[in-house]
């Protein structure tokens, strides 16, 4: 399958109509179309579905949706690839992709690029918001150079930098609520009450054991990757959100409230990278910059 075949896909995914991918690709129709049979054929499954007589309109298959999502993540590696190889003389320019979950210790990251930054200029950052699985999924595809995560390391397949952020659970509230009295929540506060919780992984080794209770005696309304989205949820009042500290601004005329776990449950904020990662030298440079702002 040739990269400019996934273009002209792409192309059709994205204006759901074979002319007008046709016309923005400077193709003819029936060559756009020859391209597309044909890669349907190679791979032996239907990708696209036409219209009906006189409807442009083209939606994608179910392969057709796994295929964008593929085809859409091997183009970007291309072109990280085709970057990197392309600045791999002396000068020190580039990108560098982080995918960071939502903790203080996105400080670090931001100051390490702001000092890099200063002395190259043309190093340009994009930081992607995601959970600890988007981010751990995102390196290992190679769609990041670094991923911000708490919690504990695999350090079999990752190498990490330990930052100095310690991350408090706790639960997010509205102010109005009655546990919004107590300085600190305890397991039998959250036994029956409607809360929204959040899909990593880590819940299984920290909430479930504080909880007191198993998975299927939990009272869960709605699951978040992101806080702010749980905390517009917790404002709506649908339930209560366990999440960090630091997070969501509940200071002023906020009508939120958050209050910690008791026992608390700390965890630590790490910046990971592939073992035996071969780094771009805007990369490598940045991880120099990370290393010395987390010494202070």
């Amino acid at each position: 399958m040739e990269l400019r075949v996934l273009q002209y896909f792409l192309a059709v995914a994205r204006e759901q109509s074979i002319s007008a991918a046709a016309q923005s690709l400077h193709l003819s129709q029936p060559t756009l179309s020859t391209q597309l049979k044909a890669m349907e054929a190679e791979l032996g499954k239907q990708l696209l579905i036409r219209g009906a007589r006189g409807s442009r309109k083209v939606t994608l298959t179910e392969e057709g949706m796994i295929l964008r999502k593929r085809a859409e993540e091997i183009l970007q590696l291309v072109k990280k690839a085709e970057d990197e190889i392309t600045l791999s003389d002396e000068a020190i320019a580039g990108n560098v992709f982080i995918g960071a979950g939502e903790t203080e210790g996105v400080r670090y990251l931001i100051q390490a690029q702001h000092a890099l930054q200063q002395k190259y200029p043309l190093v340009y950052f994009h930081i992607q918001s995601g959970d600890r699985k988007d981010i751990l999924d995102s390196l290992d595809q190679g769609l990041s150079d670094f991923g911000l995560i708490l919690g504990e390391v695999d350090t079999a397949k990752y190498d990490c930098l330990d930052i100095p952020c310690r991350n408090t659970w706790g639960v997010l509230m509205r102010r109005d609520s009655p546990l919004a009295e107590k300085a600190a929540v305890e397991p039998e506060d959250l036994w029956n009450k409607p809360l929204i919780l959040s899909r990593q992984e880590c819940y299984a080794g920290a909430l479930l054991p504080w909880l007191k209770q198993e998975w299927g005696q939990i009272n869960k309304v709605a699951t978040y990757s992101l806080l702010f989205n749980a905390s517009l949820m917790v404002e709506e009042g649908l339930g209560y959100a366990v999440g960090l500290d630091q997070i969501i601004n509940t200071s002023g005329e906020s009508k939120l409230c958050f209050r910690p776990l008791r026992p608390r449950i700390e965890m630590g904020t790490h910046v990971v990278w592939k073992k035996y990662q071969m780094f771009s030298k805007a990369a490598e440079q940045y991880l120099a910059f990370l290393k010395k702002a987390s010494q202070g």
